[in-house]
């Protein structure tokens, strides 16, 4: 099965999601990128953004609120491309 990939919308970065990266968080650092966050299990929402395409699925629900349309990457893991507002 290929890796997802992740598109950054403002500047159209392709980022590979290899094996090792357990959420989006991990990959938008891994090539990096700065995302404000105060945690790692979707508590808080500050590293919240917007989904333009694709989809991402959560281990566990977040605790934060998250509205239609907004993902958070501290939890989240992609199910195939995606694209994002960074």
């Amino acid at each position: 099965m290929a890796r997802p990939f992740v598109i950054l919308r403002t500047s159209g970065d392709r980022l590979e999601w290899a094996e090792e990266h357990p959420n989006l968080l991990s990959v938008l650092e891994a090539h990096n990128f700065c995302v404000e966050f105060q945690c790692r299990e979707g508590y808080c929402g500050s590293c919240r953004m917007r989904l333009v395409k694709g989809e991402v699925s959560y281990a566990e629900m977040p605790l934060a609120f998250v509205q239609q349309g907004e993902i958070l990457p501290c939890c989240c893991t992609a199910q195939g491309d995606i694209e994002i507002d960074l």
